[in-house]
């Protein structure tokens, strides 16, 4: 294989000396050649097992075409959103457009439709009606089963009805893929493709489908809404691949969606082998004229050390695509491809991070996760570290260590998160020195996500004191190192549990340790998560207890204040929400004081509460 990219257009094939594709791949994103990009990686893992795959990237949706200026494909369609939801790329917290999408060339926006999955998936059907069209990525993963919607604020069948493809292939699809494209090459049908592990179809018959688990059905989440928590509840008790059952939910009379356990995590090797392929590690030339595509620069000169993630954080659906048991490159892969960055024209000497979901997780939680998976009744780091939690640091340290000696790697930066339980855990404490001396740049984006018992309890996230622990030994190491270096913590507003006392809690605590965040995040409700499903359903999915949830955008815009409470365009907010908290003891001028009086209200203050009102 030689290093260059994908044919996108009839002129490449031919170059190759191909008559026709063995698959289509549709993307939602604009076509980058880099191992963070689903199409790179499933386009180039076919093409090692001597598949011929084509690249469509972003195709006008309306104009069949465009869609067959590639010829009909041999084997198949694959189909996948792009690298976010494509309901997330075009809308805010609030509901409003996005004004740019840096998946998208130049950043512009419109370049996909909403619910771009099914709809490329419906315009294939609809050309190549007797082709199996697969579809894949993190829309078509997590939008599997019934599932709330939060953009349009509803209740969605599975994305399998909503598309009509044939085959889904759930979470990290490289395993899958081949499997399915050795089947089809073989003259499978597509019946003989509904036994492979990681995947889900839709069928109007259960007679072939054995020992498996069934969730509330569409119509019983619609007439009960508490059911789509008990829907997750049983997808979590099932998300693992050594133990997991095959679940089956109804979809509408007769029509029922079947997902096939999970794969088996991919070995040092397996994983070696995907990041090792030819990536030009650029985008498309055809997007040179646009000004590129921003997404890659930002992982342009980042290092996937490690997929998976035993944290297991409410709002994050990340366990549930990328699974709990933690898959790691050998330093030897990992080494290999810094030193290609070293050798790109435009390498400066930094590589950008080194990680995964959660960087400093490079290793298996424990070691009976490799035999029996992860456990189904507990977490590995919530409510506090497990006894047989496995928290030595000593391989990734070492691995650092390695890519900070390569000749023409000036700093090696850690920048995708890491969970500071699981570093405070670790009784060697030689990672913090390492981190705070070598790979900070300055600032350290950690995420406490709150302070509140209540709202950390339904986050799954660690305790306030956990967090000001680190705090101090960040603090401490760093004076003993002698570099000033500072944390930037991030915070969720209006997560489900958090009340406005709760809202009122976490300002206090911005007060009392100093920090005025820049930005804040309002908690999104993306499909997949346990933290959608208590937001629709007002039940935890984990302990089945009833929650206290905010819908309301104006109590929102009250608890997103709160967090900035000294910027003088939340003053009405902030004292509204101290009124309605019952916590007029903060209004005032005194030190602990987070709001003036009323006299002091400006009317960019009043001009910003009401519009936040005409938004309910």
């Amino acid at each position: 294989m030689t290093q260059r990219f994908l044919p996108v257009c009839r002129e490449d094939m031919e170059e190759r000396g191909w008559e026709q594709a063995d698959f289509l791949f549709v993307s939602g994103d604009a076509y980058v050649d880099h191992p963070s990009f689903a199409p790179a990686v499933i386009g180039r893992v076919l093409e090692a097992a001597g598949y011929k795959v084509a690249i469509l990237p972003q195709p006008d949706w309306q104009d069949p075409s465009v869609w067959t200026a590639l010829g009909r494909p041999r084997l198949g369609v694959l189909v996948c959103g792009g690298n976010l939801d494509s309901m997330l790329c075009h809308y805010t917290a609030a509901r409003n457009p996005r004004t740019a999408d840096k998946y998208s060339p130049g950043g512009a926006m419109g370049c996909r439709p909403d619910h771009a999955t099914a709809v490329y998936a419906r315009m294939a059907k609809r050309l190549w009606p007797d082709l199996p069209v697969i579809i894949g990525g993190i829309e078509a993963s997590l939008r599997r089963f019934v599932h709330y919607d939060y953009w349009e604020d509803k209740l969605l069948p599975s994305i399998l009805a909503a598309s009509g493809a044939d085959l889904l292939v759930c979470g990290m699809g490289e395993t899958a893929v081949r499997e399915i494209a050795d089947y089809l090459a073989g003259g499978a049908s597509g019946e003989d493709l509904h036994y492979i592990r990681g995947t889900a179809f839709l069928t109007d018959s259960l007679q072939n489908v054995e020992d498996y688990v069934t969730l509330p059905s569409l119509e019983e989440i619609r007439r009960d809404k508490t059911m789509l928590a008990r829907a997750y509840h049983v997808q979590n008790e099932n998300f693992d691949p050594h133990y997991g059952k095959t679940l089956v939910q109804e979809n509408g009379k007769g029509r029922y969606v079947v997902q096939n356990p999970a794969v088996l995590p991919l070995t040092e090797a397996e994983m070696d082998a995907i990041y090792d392929l030819p990536y030009t590690r650029q985008w498309h030339p055809m997007y040179d004229k646009d000004g590129g595509i921003a997404a890659l620069e930002e992982v342009k000169f980042s290092i996937v050390s490690s997929r998976g993630c035993f944290g297991s954080c409410s709002f994050c659906a990340i366990h549930a695509h990328q699974g709990r048991i933690i898959q790691a490159r050998s330093h030897a892969s990992i080494l290999r491809e810094a030193r290609l960055m070293t050798q790109m024209p435009d390498f400066k000497g930094y590589i950008n991070d080194v990680g995964g979901p959660t960087a400093n997780f490079r290793h298996p939680a424990c070691q009976k996760q490799l035999t029996q998976g992860a456990c189904s009744f507990r977490q590995c780091l919530f409510p506090a570290p497990c006894p047989n939690l496995d928290a030595d640091h000593s391989d990734y340290v070492s691995l650092l260590r390695e890519l900070r000696a390569l000749p023409g790697v000036k700093k090696v930066f850690i920048r995708s998160g890491i969970r500071y339980d699981y570093l405070l855990a670790d009784s060697r404490h030689d990672f913090l020195d390492e981190l705070c001396r070598y790979h900070v740049s300055g600032q350290l984006k950690v995420a406490p996500e709150h302070i509140s018992p209540a709202v950390l309890q339904r986050m799954g996230k660690p305790g306030k004191d956990v967090y000001l622990r680190f705090v101090r030994e960040f603090n401490r190491k760093n004076r003993e190192i002698g570099k000033e270096q500072y944390l930037v913590p991030y915070f969720i507003s209006s997560h489900p549990g958090c009340t406005l006392r709760n809202a009122v809690e976490l300002a206090e605590f911005l007060r009392d340790t100093g920090r005025r965040p820049e930005q804040v995040q309002d908690f999104i409700p993306t499909p997949g998560s346990a933290s959608t499903a208590m937001y629709y359903s007002g039940i935890d999915p984990y302990t089945m207890e009833p929650v206290f949830v905010t819908r309301n955008p104006h109590e929102k815009a009250m608890q997103r204040a709160l967090m900035q409470y000294t910027n003088p365009r939340n003053q009405a907010l902030v004292l509204e929400a101290l009124r309605k908290a019952g916590r007029e003891d903060l209004i005032g001028t005194g030190p602990r004081c987070l709001v003036a009086p009323e006299k002091g209200r400006t009317g960019r203050g009043r001009t910003e509460a009401r519009r936040s009102r005409g938004k309910r």
